[in-house]
């Protein structure tokens, strides 16, 4: 065993120790937490089932339509099953985050597109998606919440995300059927002669390259992508919305939504596979913490992980068949050609 794998797999067992102490007498039964899943509201489940789906559907789009910006074609469905498929080994591989850019890399590689563009459709991609988190935080932040009791405000969120979802793919769809503009796809670039640059001059040379790869995009292209990727978050939202309000919990948009974001910033530490086990203590915590009863936020716990994670997971490898039936070799580097002066 490596020292890395040995380290998370200690800081792992310390965070769970520690969300052990601090919930032991706040965790339910498991009869209570199963009694309250079986009083959930139905309706309600299949709202989160519907916003979980689309927003799965608008991350697709969010790759394909940088793709596109590129000069590269991906269809719809090979898009949404890549997606799909890179989701699943992300939450169940160790380093899977870095095994699903390399899918997502190769997929790309296999649409068409240069070394140089796969790497910075992925790298635009995870850019754009963090950017889309602070604004989606931001616009609940800004929605004042209404004098309805109950759930009235939840459920008014989640249909009108639903409903900026159904625009902005809309919007999509009728732009794709218009001339794109013209854009090429980039070639990779040779490696600068002399010795390895330090991590420094890595990270500038990085971003320097990224800034310069968004330059390359046509606007409507990084502008959509960016539309997709909030409502790929804000859908993400909508499910765990829907799925505490199943077990009527009453919590503001914004207390939940402070709570989301915590939880995806816990996510992003490398702990586990997709965050499973941290990811579960951390929305338990949030949520009690904001007011729900211990067996309601257990229950809303487990469906917004099983909707959102666990059966993505047995998904995904149906998506990869998919994806390895109609597969196609991926293409050989290109050649460098450098440009004969002109006199």
């Amino acid at each position: 065993m490596s020292t890395k794998r040995a380290l998370r797999i200690v800081a792992l067992l310390v965070v769970l120790g520690v969300a052990a102490l601090t919930l032991k007498d706040k965790l339910p039964d498991p009869a209570q937490i199963a009694a309250t899943i079986t009083s959930a509201a139905p309706w309600w489940l299949v709202l989160a089932a519907a916003a979980e789906m689309t927003s799965l559907r608008h991350f697709a789009l969010q790759q394909r339509r940088l793709l596109a910006g590129f000069g590269v074609r991906m269809s719809v469905p090979r898009a949404v099953a890549v997606t799909v498929t890179r989701s699943a080994i992300s939450f169940s591989l160790p380093a899977g985050s870095a095994m699903s850019a390399g899918f997502a890399f190769r997929q790309f590689r296999t649409a068409g597109a240069s070394r140089r563009t796969a790497g910075a459709v992925a790298v635009l991609s995870s850019v754009l998606s963090g950017v889309a988190l602070v604004l989606m935080y931001g616009a609940v932040v800004l929605i004042p919440r209404g004098g309805a009791t109950g759930n009235a405000d939840t459920l008014v969120l989640v249909i009108a995300l639903l409903v900026i979802a159904t625009v902005v793919f809309g919007l999509d769809f009728l732009l794709s059927r218009r001339p794109p503009a013209p854009a090429t796809d980039l070639a990779a670039d040779d490696p600068p002669p002399g010795p390895r640059p330090g991590l420094i001059e890595r990270g500038r040379a990085s971003v320097a390259r990224t800034v310069a790869d968004l330059r390359h995009l046509p606007p409507r292209s990084w502008v959509l992508s960016l539309m997709h990727a909030t409502v790929n978050w804000g859908l993400d939202f909508a499910c765990l919305a829907a799925t505490v309000a199943a077990f009527d919990i009453d919590v503001s948009p914004v207390a939940l939504a402070t709570v989301y974001l915590t939880v995806q910033l816990v996510r992003q530490v490398p702990i586990s596979p997709g965050g499973i086990g941290v990811v579960e203590v951390a929305l338990l915590a949030g949520l009690v913490s904001a007011g729900a009863a211990n067996g309601p936020a257990a229950a809303a716990m487990l469906v917004y992980r099983l909707l959102s994670c666990w059966i993505i997971i047995p998904l995904g490898a149906l998506a990869y068949a998919t994806l390895r039936g109609r597969g196609t070799p991926v293409p050989e580097p290109e050649p460098h050609h450098h440009p004969t002066p002109v006199a």
